[in-house]
């Protein structure tokens, strides 16, 4: 699943449409963060307010360079470690995290799932890890799945990146049951018809009805063929559409979920989104999430139009965006077997190391450096975090508030 923003207006704007019952949507802490500062003193990647996506960006990070052979600075981990609450959940940023969590503090199954995938990747840090496994596991719903927050009604993109740290970590997810529902279960459910959606996975409307949904077929196929955010190209398979079943295995729902990207993809290359009556604008990060499962689902060959684009039109908005936006890249980079470091004439790993502290064995001097200007845009929306994911997100919390309104089985659990 893979997290961007346009601009914090596009995203307020985007939640008011939306309406009330979406409103508290992810805040991570009862009172409003303040920017961390310099990123390099403080350990995070990135100097926008870390409020909404500061542990997810930071994880990605690490996880980008941890598979482009790098080892990470000890200051960068203890800054993720430093985020967790005493019972395993993480939140989104935590201002203060050497106060206590407390019923307040809005823990979430994305971020918590993403830091599990980065600390088993760095090592050294078991004990968080089983600790947020547990969590996790804790909030299972009963259909087998997970929603952004607890209780909250499953979704693909919140199971997909559930699996994604169950399998990180050598955890089986056919065996993490609920209700004698493991996360497949839900997931396939999420799975949609050939004929109508293309094969695609869904994410629940305001209604809490399934619509095709790219981002969500992304994660949807990552989890349906049990692999995380870090993957790479799988076996060749060749392109054979759409299949319909009336009960897809996870392969089948995987191949169909690619086959509805690859056919979003095959006029201009890159997946396209748009704000209310705006016009559509290309959409960078799910671009870099649909080669990643493209690539993962049939080999490096299905993934080659879109990562061509993204080689030749990504770097500046990469600059906009900040440190998540080089993971994602760098990502994508390493599930098709390119070079990171040549990325269309970037060193996309340079540039993610000059956003934070400096790694383990290499000094600030040898990072990337961002001009005047870059650092000016990296400030103004670095997180990485989209629209869509935001207002997903705002959504899915929005329908858990109204199930919990209407008293139809939401029960909260710690």
């Amino acid at each position: 699943m893979n997290v961007r923003r346009r601009s914090s207006a596009a995203a307020l704007a985007a939640i008011a449409v939306i309406g009330a019952a979406a409103a508290p949507a992810v805040a991570a802490d009862p009172s409003p963060s303040k920017p961390t500062g310099t990123s390099g003193k403080s350990g995070l990647y990135g100097s926008a307010d870390p409020q909404f996506d500061g542990v997810w960006r930071q994880s990605l990070a690490l996880l980008a360079q941890d598979t482009a052979g790098v080892i990470p600075s000890s200051q960068a981990v203890k800054w993720l470690t430093d985020q967790q609450c005493d019972n395993g959940a993480f939140a989104p940023f935590r201002a203060d995290p050497a106060g206590a969590c407390d019923a307040k503090t809005m823990v979430d199954t994305n971020s918590t799932a993403a830091a599990v995938q980065a600390l088993w990747a760095v090592g050294g840090h078991g004990d968080a890890i089983k600790d947020a496994l547990d969590w996790l596991k804790s909030v299972q719903n009963k259909d087998g799945g997970w929603g952004y927050t607890p209780g909250s009604p499953s979704e693909a993109n919140s199971t997909s990146v559930v699996i994604g740290a169950l399998a990180a970590t050598e955890t089986d997810p056919e065996t993490v049951k609920k209700g004698g529902k493991s996360p497949y279960d839900a997931l396939l459910a999420s799975a949609l018809p050939c004929a109508k959606d293309g094969g695609a996975f869904g994410y629940p409307d305001q209604d809490g009805k399934l619509v095709a949904n790219a981002d969500a077929t992304a994660a949807g196929v990552l989890g349906a063929l049990g692999t995380g955010l870090v993957t790479e190209a799988g076996k060749k398979t060749a392109d054979a559409g759409c299949t319909t079943a009336d009960e897809p295995t996870r392969e089948q729902a995987a191949a169909n979920g690619a086959a509805y990207l690859a056919d979003a993809l095959a006029e201009d290359g890159h997946l396209k989104s748009a704000l209310g009556g705006s016009t559509e604008q290309p959409d960078y990060g799910n671009t870099a999430d649909a080669v990643v499962a493209l690539a993962a689902q049939g080999g490096a060959d299905k993934a080659a139009k879109p990562l061509a684009w993204l080689e030749k039109n990504a770097a500046k908005w990469a600059k906009e965006s900040g440190p998540a936006a080089y993971a994602q890249l760098i990502l994508a980079a390493h599930a098709t077997g390119t070079d990171p470091r040549a990325f269309g004439g970037t060193d996309l790993v340079a540039e993610l190391n000059a956003t934070g502290p400096a790694p383990q064995g290499m000094a600030a001097k040898d990072t990337a450096t961002a001009s005047d200007d870059d650092t000016k845009d990296e400030k103004k929306d670095d997180s990485g975090f989209g629209v869509w994911w935001f207002v997903g997100v705002c959504l899915v919390f929005g329908i858990g508030i109204g199930f919990l309104l209407s008293g139809r089985n939401k029960k909260q659990q710690p």
